[in-house]
């Protein structure tokens, strides 16, 4: 598409202003601020969250995002440890801004 991370509209926190602005290359740009390189496994739990939004029109705090991945992906994928280990920054926070999706309700 041409557009860069750097061009587009972004809170104090760094979460896209706009959902519309979101594509996969915003999304490695988006990662590689906080040094993290999507892998596959990454690529999951972001499908996951965007689908989740959709679908409940909010972006899941950390126990209700744990809860939920555990349902669809099985207990090893639904821990918190897990989440940690792929979201460092805060998984529920960090997984949210890389989906480009508002920072979740009930976190800090």
């Amino acid at each position: 598409m041409g557009r860069k991370l750097a061009d587009l509209e972004r809170d104090s926190e760094g979460y896209l202003k706009n959902q519309g602005d979101w594509d996969l290359e915003i999304a490695g740009e988006l990662a590689a601020e906080d040094s993290l390189v999507l892998t596959e496994e990454h690529w999951e739990l972001i499908r996951f969250e965007r689908e989740f939004y959709r679908q409940f029109n909010t972006t899941p705090a950390i126990r209700m995002l744990t809860r939920a991945v555990r349902e669809k992906f099985g207990e090893d994928k639904g821990s918190s440890i897990y989440l940690h280990k792929m979201f460092p920054g805060g998984p529920a926070k960090q997984l949210a801004k890389i989906a480009g999706l508002p920072k979740p309700v009930k976190c800090i």
